[in-house]
């Protein structure tokens, strides 16, 4: 149960990546309290384990509704994850949640910016649902699930954590650190995108394999 806490937990944050997303949060709250960035990095991390846990209970559900097969979602959002380990890569954290301008500057409009921009697509986002979901079918007991769903709440936790000292560790680390963490995650986010492709991929296989047989 150790190492399934550890690998998820792993695999989810380089996806998540919340490091990434100090320069951005800052960006986007210029004029905000501390008080007021507080309850907006803890609403954040709320939304954030709702999303992902809703995702997780439910996705397959939902692949299910519209006719896609579970092989299909993993092969897409493997390659979903692989383009946002490349865009970490190149130091383009925002571009590659589709973060641009014209959001940045919605949000400094907002008065929240908690569940959308942040909460979603920023961490939430197509790369870590396509992950939870292939890990429930990945992972068929109770048993299972229910410590993925403590890995998704501790991630928040973490999350808010991040968010909540998000000036401090700037401060501490720069813009350049947190860029060159982002690019070693970008590393870490490539290699899940591609187990996650390979395993739809061949699973996929097999299925035809054994069908023509």
């Amino acid at each position: 149960m150790m190492t399934l806490s550890i690998a998820v937990f792993a695999s989810l944050f380089s996806v998540v990546n919340p490091l990434g997303a100090v320069p951005v949060f800052l960006a986007m709250t210029p004029d905000e309290t501390p008080a007021s960035r507080r309850k907006m990095a803890r609403t954040t991390s709320i939304y954030f384990a709702l999303i992902l846990i809703s995702f997780f209970l439910g996705g397959t559900y939902i692949l299910s509704f519209f006719g896609i097969s579970l092989d299909a979602m993993r092969i897409a959002g493997g390659m979903v994850i692989l383009a946002s380990g490349f865009s970490l890569l190149n130091g383009k954290f925002a571009t590659g949640r589709a973060i641009n301008d014209e959001v940045r500057q919605e949000a400094i409009e907002k008065e929240d910016i908690s569940f959308t921009p942040m909460a979603m697509p920023l961490l939430a986002g197509p790369g870590s649902i396509s992950l939870l979901i292939g890990l429930y079918s990945q992972y068929p007991s109770w048993a299972e699930k229910s410590i993925i769903v403590g890995i998704v709440l501790f991630t928040a936790f973490v999350i808010y954590g991040i968010l909540r000292f998000s000036p401090a560790l700037l401060k501490f680390l720069g813009v350049s650190g947190l860029k060159a963490i982002s690019r070693i995650m970008g590393f870490l986010v490539m290699a899940v995108g591609v187990q996650l492709t390979i395993t739809g991929i061949v699973s996929l296989t097999n299925q035809i394999l054994v069908t023509s047989a």
